[in-house]
């Protein structure tokens, strides 16, 4: 059985640099050719729902030419998207939404997400959410916020477990988290919808993450006994 919501934290890329005498970015570089290949496992796989954690808030505080080479590989990879005409995305009819705190990006870059939002707009069987300038805490601060002003002007003191889905970035629960880079945390990644989460963690840096890794998460994920704390 295949888990109908994955979430992805991409880690070590930094590291698989390191490891192979190169820069930051070059390890960077290799990990947006590693996830565009994880998309189409999971297409070919047909889960119904990806979360990619691709770029966190924290990682924004990272050095100034990093960051900066992360966001220029970002909007060429968004280019590409953009520019082919049939895409696997229409072939598989994937809406892909990107989530975060735009104001920390590059208005061009911010442009260009829009513009792929409403292309795929109209897709509903498949969901890619794209995790850009995110964090879990800024989601659920977001989602207070709003909350909040509902109550403002309502004047109804009430907040239910659905108020609060309702005004999240994203909907739906995540069955299966898989981390790679070895750390066992979630890094502020999608805090209320992994409350019961299974989580895999492997030793595998992003970049060498391969189709057969992606098969074993799944296996081990059908493999769990999930009681949701009953």
């Amino acid at each position: 059985m295949m888990p109908n919501h994955i979430g992805i934290i991409l880690d070590g890329n930094r590291r698989w640099a390191k490891k192979h005498g190169l820069s930051p970015w070059e390890g960077h570089r290799e990990g947006a050719k590693t996830f565009e290949k994880f998309i189409n496992w999971c297409l070919e796989l047909n889960i119904p729902q990806i979360s990619a954690y691709v770029l966190s808030t924290e990682n924004l505080n990272r050095p100034k030419r990093e960051v900066n080479e992360i966001l220029r590989l970002l909007k060429e990879y968004l280019d590409k998207l953009e520019n082919e005409k049939i895409h696997l995305f229409d072939k598989y009819e994937v809406k892909i939404r990107f989530h975060g705190n735009f104001k920390k990006l590059p208005k061009s870059l911010v442009k260009i997400m829009n513009r792929i939002m409403r292309r795929t707009e109209k897709y509903d069987k498949k969901i890619l959410n794209i995790l850009i300038a995110y964090g879990g805490k800024y989601e659920l601060t977001k989602a207070i916020k709003n909350i909040a002003e509902k109550i403002l002007r309502s004047g109804r003191i009430r907040i239910t477990k659905k108020d609060i889905e309702e005004n999240l970035l994203i909907s739906g629960d995540v069955d299966l988290v898989i981390r790679t880079g070895g750390n066992y945390r979630l890094s502020n990644f999608l805090l209320w919808q992994t409350a019961y989460a299974e989580i895999y963690v492997t030793k595998t840096l992003w970049p060498d993450f391969k189709k057969r890794n992606l098969i074993k998460a799944i296996e081990w994920f059908n493999n769990v006994k999930r009681n949701f704390g009953k």
